[in-house]
C-alpha cells in the first residue's frame, strides 16, 4: 500500500534524524507498519537475511518530504529524480540498522546516486528536506508509491516541534486606536 494521503494523520513523531549543521532535522513518524511493500519485497528480504538484519517496522521518515521507510525497497528513481539532492542513501553515510539511524545526527555527505545503495536495506532519507523545490518527480517515479510530497504539512512538523505559531487571519493595522 502507497503512503497514506492523508499522511501524517494518525501518526506521532517516534524520533527524529538531525542535519549536522544544527538547523535542520526531520520527524521520524510511526508507529511503522508490518505490511508495507519492503517486507514482501524479494530482494529487500535477501538483504537484511544476508546481512543478519531483522526487518522491523520503522515508520514514515521526513514531513514536508516523507518517504516511508516500511514501503522503500530501496530502488533509488526518487534520488535519480531529484534535481537539488534531497534525499541520500543513509547507508552509504552510517552503515547501521535503520531502526539505529533513528535519533541520529547525519552530514548529509551519502550518495545521492541511484546505484550508489549499500544494498536493498538502504532507505532514501531526506536529509535536505529543506531544500526541497515541491517539483514532485520523487512522487512521480516511486515503483511503491512511498512518498509525499506537501509543503502543508510544515504545521505538523512544526507543532510536533513546539515551534508552531497560528498566523492570524485577516490584517491588523498598528496605528488604530
Amino acid at each position: 500500500m502507497p503512503i497514506a494521503e492523508n499522511f501524517p494523520e494518525g501518526l506521532k513523531p517516534i524520533g527524529k534524524i538531525s542535519h549536522s549543521d544544527g538547523e535542520h532535522f526531520h520527524w521520524i513518524w510511526g508507529p511503522g507498519r508490518s505490511d508495507g511493500e519492503a517486507s514482501t519485497n524479494e530482494d529487500v528480504k535477501a538483504a537484511y537475511e544476508k546481512r543478519g538484519e531483522s526487518l522491523v517496522p520503522l515508520g514514515v521518515s521526513g514531513t514536508m518530504v516523507a518517504v516511508d521507510w516500511d514501503s522503500c525497497v530501496a530502488d533509488g528513481a526518487c534520488i535519480e529524480a531529484c534535481p537539488v539532492q534531497v534525499f541520500q542513501w543513509y547507508r552509504t553515510e552510517k552503515d547501521v540498522p535503520a531502526a539505529e539511524a533513528v535519533n541520529s545526527t547525519f552530514e548529509g555527505t551519502g550518495s545521492y546516486v541511484k546505484d550508489e545503495r549499500k544494498d536493498h536495506t538502504d532507505k532514501a532519507d531526506p536529509i535536505r528536506e529543506h531544500d526541497c523545490i515541491w517539483c514532485m518527480a520523487c512522487v512521480a517515479v516511486c515503483p511503491p508509491q512511498a512518498i509525499k510530497v506537501d509543503q502543508g504539512n510544515m504545521e505538523a512538523h512544526e507543532k510536533a516541534a513546539g515551534t508552531y505559531v497560528k498566523m492570524e487571519t485577516g490584517s491588523v493595522n498598528p496605528h488604530s486606536h
